[in-house]
């Protein structure tokens, strides 16, 4: 029996994501071992939807559904499917029908799938590759992870720049078998094979047959090294609004396309990786992973954030006398804290998300942070009349509410600094500035807003 229902990541009224009925109905065949019943299900549903289905139901689920129907898995599922569950889904099938799966999918899709397998498994599916497409696969493997090179794909569909439309439509029908699926741009390359400009599709069929190719080329043509990280290839997407690039080698012969799907699949990634981090967890993590593997990956950062509030605590233990003395700093002091916090955080998502978009540069990074300091400095004056008003109603005390007040200026202040400066000097560093950035920041934070809080009621106050 499956152990669970699934609650489907969407709304019944959106049209673009699974639906509830259908989930159930799923979930439905699978408990009741209908195999014919859940094939029909599956089929009818795009490779994507059903991907998530898989992600989405526990491991017992997953593993029932492999049972009754794995035999059918397409491709295209395994190439959208989450790469922990993917790896589970995998280690399920046997060789054959894991060989067959990746028969129909593009080069760049199958060097994905195989570059985790094991050897043996990796050998057995490039066995069953026709031998244009495993040299292919071997070839793309060859190059660095995370590369241009193994994110592209081999199909490239190219013509002799002196070619016609004529002449590259008429190639283009005679050839039709052996194009790939999709493909956006005819690209042209000189006699030693180095791309020179490309060709629309639409332009090409819109243009009259005797008119060169080489006069209808693109304006946004450009090309990328075959070892160039694929960050920086998905950032020349976004940046150039590029739909497909060629890719070359070290002699600047074409070997490869990278189309836009495969670039904002890596931007996505990047995103996520950013969003993870800064949160203190790995960059790995899934919501199919077990308890014990989530707990495993959060320990660590958690432990880093104890020993950053210890330090935090040291402080506050200097100015124990001045607690005692004055029970409302201790009533006052997470307040402190708080608003240094948020602040630094605010600073600190608009760094990285601007350093990871190269809006954040050398050029610029005075101006920016003179610009958080002054935001910081603002923002802690009005919060410093709010606080200090509500300090002196509560407690009576002008002078406390004087200490809160600027206490807040000087954290707001120091806290726009540090959502700046920490992770520009982590990028510096060569260190990805969404690593860790946000528990530095909040040591700063705390430290600072304690030690300038506690400090001035000292001197104040006693």
């Amino acid at each position: 029996m499956a152990e669970d229902t699934v609650e489907p990541a969407a709304r019944e009224d959106e049209g673009y994501a699974l639906q509830r009925d259908r989930v159930e109905q799923v979930l439905l065949a699978i408990n009741a071992g209908d195999s014919a019943r859940l094939g029909k299900l599956l089929d009818e549903m795009h490779p994507a939807d059903v991907a998530d289905l898989m992600e989405q139901v526990g491991d017992k689920t997953r593993q029932l559904l492999l049972r009754f129907w794995g035999r059918d898995i397409d491709g295209e599922i395994l190439s959208e499917l989450d790469e922990g569950v993917r790896a589970e889904v995998i280690e399920s099938l046997p060789d054959s029908v894991l060989s067959e799966a990746v028969l129909d999918l593009e080069s760049d899709d199958i060097v994905d799938l195989v570059e985790d397998l094991e050897d043996d498994r990796k050998d057995i599916v490039l066995g069953s590759l026709p031998a244009a497409e495993r040299i292919a696969v071997e070839q793309a493997l060859s190059w660095p992870e995370y590369s241009a090179g193994r994110l592209m794909q081999r199909e490239v569909v190219s013509a002799p720049e002196h070619w016609t439309v004529g002449q590259a439509i008429d190639f283009l029908r005679r050839e039709d078998a052996r194009l790939p699926d999709q493909f956006y741009h005819v690209i042209l390359v000189d006699p030693t094979m180095t791309p020179t400009g490309y060709v629309t599709l639409g332009k090409l069929l819109s243009s009259p047959r005797k008119l060169p190719l080489k006069s209808i080329t693109e304006h946004s043509f450009r090309t990328v090294p075959v070892d160039m990280d694929e960050g920086e290839v998905a950032y020349a997407f976004n940046q150039y609004h590029l739909i497909s690039v060629p890719v070359v080698d070290h002699d600047d012969r074409l070997v490869g396309v990278i189309t836009i799907d495969d670039a904002m699949a890596v931007l996505d990634d990047e995103h996520e990786e950013d969003i993870l981090l800064l949160a203190g967890v790995a960059e790995d993590s899934s919501l199919s992973d077990s308890a014990m593997e989530t707990t495993k990956l959060r320990l660590p950062w958690l432990a880093v954030n104890l020993a950053t509030a210890i330090l935090a605590s040291l402080v506050i233990a200097l100015f124990d006398d001045v607690i005692a003395e004055v029970v409302a700093l201790a009533v006052l002091m997470p307040i402190v804290a708080s608003m240094g916090g948020n602040a630094g955080t605010q600073s600190l998502t608009v760094a990285v998300r601007a350093i990871a978009t190269k809006d954040l540069t050398g050029s610029n990074v005075w101006r920016v942070v003179g610009r958080e300091l002054v935001v910081g400095l603002l923002n802690g004056l009005v919060f410093a009349v709010v606080m200090g008003i509500v300090a002196l109603l509560w407690f009576g005390s002008g002078q406390i509410g004087a200490v809160i007040a600027v206490a807040m200026v000087v954290n707001l202040a120091v806290a726009a600094l540090a959502g700046i400066l920490v992770p520009v000097t982590m990028e510096k560093l060569g260190v990805d500035p969404a690593l860790a950035s946000g528990t530095f920041v909040t040591t700063v934070t705390d430290v600072v807003g304690f030690f300038a809080f506690l400090g001035l009621a000292a001197v104040v106050l006693l």
